[in-house]
């Protein structure tokens, strides 16, 4: 129950997981445009309706656009429980309007219907594979065409156009932040290499004082 409860909302809040995931994209070990390249993957899957493999899909993505496979895991994130009804709501209505089909928003039972019959079909399908029992198509025939195919299709456009906009806010972030993390370390490096060289001085400094044997 506990690991449901916070799949749905994390310990700290969402606030919280998106600055730890922001952490984590810019402290990445790779080419700042390479880690654009898997934010922009990460959040172009984040709308499509393929609910359960966003990560692997998010990989392969990543991997088709020569991006950061970890990066595009973690962007995932930007789908969750506060953003996928808007990215639901908005992805059925353009793919509706694409397809020439019809979208109503208000008729939420019918969609819970949808729901409940394909998954009803494919428990019962699982099984009529080890008995004489006929397979049922219909409701994940209706799921397909009403539900699926149209998030698909209307998450396209939004999709691409979400990732390219994340890759071009986050590479320049992420130069910079490479830069100036780069910078602190020149500069620590220099400080520690200032106090060992002030040490050996001291050292010798107190050698020439020493009284000869």
């Amino acid at each position: 129950m506990r690991v449901l409860t916070e799949s749905v909302w994390p310990r700290g809040g969402w606030t919280r997981a998106f600055h730890y995931v922001k952490h984590r994209v810019r402290r990445l070990p790779d080419d700042p445009h390479r880690i654009a390249r898997g934010v922009g993957a990460g959040v172009f899957v984040s709308f499509t309706p393929l609910f359960g493999f966003h990560f692997l899909t998010a990989a392969g993505t990543a991997l088709l656009v020569r991006g950061n496979v970890l990066a595009a895991l973690l962007a995932t994130f930007f789908g969750n429980p506060i953003t996928f009804p808007i990215i639901a709501y908005s992805s059925m209505k353009l793919g509706h309007w694409m397809l020439g089909t019809r979208f109503d928003p208000a008729h939420q039972e019918g969609l819970m219907r949808k729901f409940i019959a394909a998954s009803g079909d494919l428990q019962h399908n699982f099984f009529a594979m080890f008995t004489d029992a006929t397979a049922h198509w219909g409701g994940l025939a209706r799921f397909f065409y009403e539900v699926f195919l149209p998030y698909l299709v209307g998450g396209f456009i939004p999709g691409v156009i979400a990732g390219l906009i994340s890759y071009y806010l986050s590479a320049p972030i992420i130069v910079a932040y490479q830069k100036r993390r780069r910078r602190r370390i020149t500069e620590r490096l220099g400080q520690l290499k200032a106090k060992l060289h002030a040490k050996l001085e001291e050292r010798a400094e107190r050698k020439n004082q020493d009284p000869q044997d």
